[in-house]
């Protein structure tokens, strides 16, 4: 070492200081000698490495060895991760999947987030194992399954009911914010359920019971869902809400089964109401076509009767003028024209003139009762 060729006092324990080792030594009192333990360290590498290993080849070691440390800053990101990479616990930029590189340890460290992964919180149960692995659920949503927490879905609504609410929210971490995920927030998971609870216990208390359990069902997701992505964002805790999902919405399990009776009344008053309104709609188009054939007959045999006497008035003005002009042979052809309308279609005897010879009665046969021959000469 160089130092150790250098002057100067030294005692019987090699100290360049000239002190008594103290408690840390056996000569009584005197801290470590750190030139003895470097001399030491280097005739010790001396005898480890080839001969002629001098201050170069020690510098070559150091260089492989820090080289190495170096290279320990390889890593690798999952095509479903995104790297966080830190400087003395500072953040300093994201990477994507593949091969990278930080400073390793203890200068750098990386943060591996599983952004595409897709994320479970229940809130109003507890799953049971088995169901939801590494956060997710695996398979399709269903109804809630695993003991109750009554503390969670008992919520109060708008008309001052209680409604037993149990869902699902499904999410992820934000792939463009994945820094907010893994610093904002101490929890996020919990900040989630809680969030989820918080979002959906306003919006249960904006409505009312009946709608709550019939119509509005559909109506929460999406506004729990909208109202959790505001709050969550707000505290920018890198997180993304895919979906919420009611499980079931009941009463409390004490009333259950009167709320159940008014709810299937409420269906058989909507269901007869229906019935009516279609039966309505089926009688009063025929109601109304009816009325309208009935007016359109009654036009129609109006016209049919005005015509008529029209015709008749005209036929007799026609007559009268007729008869102003030959007043005797218009009576006899009146006359005439009655007869065969009254008697055309009926049985006739004529009786001949009683003052000829004979028996007076004229047999009268009918043209039509003839019969014509058919068929030729035999």
């Amino acid at each position: 070492m160089p130092w150790s060729d250098q002057g100067g006092p030294r005692n019987q324990n090699n100290n360049p200081w000239g002190q008594p080792q103290g408690p840390w030594g056996q000569g009584g009192g005197q801290p470590p000698d750190l030139e003895e333990m470097l001399r030491r360290s280097q005739e010790g590498l001396k005898r480890i490495l080839p001969s002629g290993f001098g201050g170069r080849g020690f510098a070559i070691l150091v260089l492989v060895a820090v080289l190495a440390w170096l290279l320990s800053g390889l890593y690798t990101v999952g095509p479903n991760e995104i790297g966080l990479n830190l400087i003395f616990g500072k953040y300093m930029g994201k990477t994507q999947a593949g091969l990278n590189y930080n400073l390793p340890g203890p200068i750098g460290s990386v943060i591996k987030l599983a952004v595409t992964d897709r994320n479970v919180t229940d809130v109003g149960f507890r799953e049971e194992a088995g169901i939801v692995v590494d956060g997710r659920r695996r398979g399709p949503p269903s109804a809630p399954r695993g003991p109750e927490a009554p503390e969670e879905s008992l919520m109060l609504t708008g008309d001052e009911n209680i409604a037993d609410v149990k869902f699902r929210v499904i999410w992820q971490i934000d792939p463009a914010k994945p820094e907010d995920y893994a610093f904002n927030v101490a929890n996020p998971p919990l900040t989630v359920k809680a969030v989820a609870e918080s979002a959906m216990r306003e919006i249960v208390g904006q409505s009312q019971i009946q709608k709550i359990l019939t119509a509005d069902r559909k109506l929460i997701e999406p506004a729990s869902q909208q109202l959790m992505q505001k709050v969550l964002d707000d505290y920018h805790a890198g997180v993304l809400v895919l979906q919420v999902l009611l499980l079931s919405v009941d009463p409390p399990q004490q009333v259950i089964a009167a709320f159940r009776d008014v709810t299937a009344a409420q269906q058989d008053l909507q269901r007869l109401g229906n019935e009516a309104e279609a039966y309505a709609n089926r009688v009063v188009p025929e109601a109304r076509g009816a009325a309208a054939r009935i007016l359109q007959e009654a036009e129609a045999y109006r016209e049919q009767i005005v015509a008529e006497a029209r015709g008749q008035a005209s036929r007799f003005e026609q007559i009268y003028a007729q008869y102003k002009n030959a007043p005797t042979i218009t009576r006899q052809r009146l006359y005439i024209e009655t007869m065969e309308r009254v008697l055309g279609g009926a049985d006739k005897v004529i009786l001949d003139d009683p003052s000829k010879v004979g028996p007076g009665v004229t047999p009268f046969v009918p043209l039509p009762a003839f019969t014509p021959f058919q068929g030729g000469r035999k």
